[in-house]
């Protein structure tokens, strides 16, 4: 009884080491979050309640003052006679536009090719699977030079129709519609004499409701944060979206360049508040969509 009462508590004390040592790992893992990416957040939301000066000498953690955030926000719409309402009407004009032709192409193009059959359906889904994987990066030249040919460089579809073209929602409609969309639903609302564009309208659209949302939410967000095209595209301010205003807005903060920012209003603080701004919009649209959004991923995960 004794040797039985050594053995399992030997047996404890070999597996005890075994346990600490992802608890140790997780722990590790979660302070290396802490550090990289909520503490920068915290500060964020705490630099435009402080002075330009507060924000260097002060504790980064610490609150200024309600009265400061109002200077801020004063200061920051003053910058270029409300530089910063335009940009975000024009991130909202962009975005808008854009994810509505997004969703007018991506759903009956994924469609198309999930359920219909016609020559070259193959060699159209390869090419959407390559654009897809390639960087953005490497498709602004050539958008740049069609643009161009086009006389389209400076105007507001230079921006909106590019944004338009989202292969990534074209893939997502087409594994929706071909792994979850009923077949036998389709073939009876054909035997009732529905057409084509009365099966897509009528059964298979609202049916895909999770998957347009899905593909709703990351058109907007890629193209409300979008910075490359717009910046090469648009050569005047007045037309710049949010996130090529905060590079310009950054040039003018003194603390990045002293000689362009000498005599502006526009120091650090309002920097930090210009950024919480342009994110509100993207966060309270995922606050307001996280349940179409779960359903999103979710459809097309099982097979009806």
């Amino acid at each position: 009884m004794t040797q039985t009462t050594i053995s399992l508590t030997a047996v404890r004390r070999r597996v005890r080491p075994s346990r600490t040592l992802p608890f140790l790992v997780v722990a590790l893992l979660l302070a290396l979050l802490l550090v990289f990416f909520v503490l920068p957040v915290i500060w964020l939301l705490l630099a435009p309640s402080k002075t330009a000066g507060e924000v260097v000498r002060d504790n980064p953690l610490s609150f200024g003052s309600f009265h400061q955030i109002a200077t801020a926000w004063q200061h920051l719409f003053a910058f270029q006679d409300g530089a910063m309402t335009r940009w975000l009407r024009n991130s909202a004009v962009y975005s808008g536009g854009s994810l509505v032709l997004t969703l007018a192409v991506s759903v009956p193009a994924g469609y198309a090719l999930a359920l219909t059959k016609f020559r070259g359906r193959r060699t159209l889904l390869v090419i959407t699977l390559v654009t897809m994987i390639m960087p953005q990066a490497t498709l602004v030249l050539p958008i740049f030079l069609e643009l161009n040919r086009f006389h389209l460089i400076g105007t507001i579809w230079s921006v909106i129709l590019p944004f338009s073209f989202y292969p990534f929602g074209v893939y997502l409609v087409y594994i929706y519609f071909g792994s979850s969309l009923p077949r036998d639903l389709l073939s009876a609302a054909r035997i009732d004499g529905c057409t084509e564009w009365q099966l897509f309208s009528r059964i298979a659209l609202p049916l895909a409701k999770p998957v347009v949302g899905l593909v709703a939410f990351f058109s907007f967000v890629g193209n409300w944060n979008n910075f490359f095209l717009p910046y090469l595209v648009l050569p005047n301010s007045e037309q710049f979206p949010v996130q090529v205003g905060l590079n310009q807005l950054l040039t003018s903060t003194p603390s990045f360049n002293p000689v362009a920012g000498a005599g502006l209003n526009v120091t650090i603080p309002e920097l930090a508040l210009a950024i919480i701004i342009a994110i509100v919009p993207v966060l309270v649209l995922f606050v307001f969509s996280q349940r179409t959004l779960v359903s999103g991923m979710l459809a097309g995960s099982s097979k009806e």
